[in-house]
């Protein structure tokens, strides 16, 4: 699995001023960024610069489980795109404007001790999480 990147994608139906705010503004994100109904994200921080560190804590809403996510910005493009570091990993999300809907393109290399069909369908239910808190808000 060395090396490996996997790509998951949506399509928004929102004009990219607010899908690209409400990807990026932690009080959004903290409603969005969980792969399963019975997980929250009940904190999100996001220093939007090169080098400025953006972190979430995701956890199990029984509180059985949880973990904290932390990356550096390493390249970001005002309403384009955006690359950070995570644990010697990569993870880049573009933004691609279509007029009345956003395309949203999130590429990441997989980390070897989970199954890669198995990272893949988190990061989009994720994305899909984000698309429906998107749209309805």
């Amino acid at each position: 699995m060395e090396n490996s990147r996997i790509t998951v994608t949506t399509l928004v139906d929102a004009e990219i001023k607010k899908v690209w705010m409400y990807y990026n503004s932690p009080n959004h994100i903290v409603n969005w960024n969980f792969a399963d109904p019975s997980w929250h994200c009940p904190k999100a921080e996001n220093d939007m610069q090169i080098g400025g560190i953006y972190k979430s804590r995701m956890e199990a809403k029984d509180g059985s489980f949880g973990f904290d996510f932390e990356a550096i910005y390493t390249d970001i493009k005002e309403l384009q795109e955006f690359t950070y570091e995570f644990g010697g990993r990569t993870a880049t999300v573009q933004f691609n404007d279509l007029g009345n809907q956003t395309e949203v393109i999130v590429t990441f290399d997989a980390e070897t001790e989970n199954p890669i069909e198995m990272q893949r369908n988190g990061w989009q239910a994720i994305l899909t999480n984000f698309k429906k808190y998107t749209e309805n808000n």
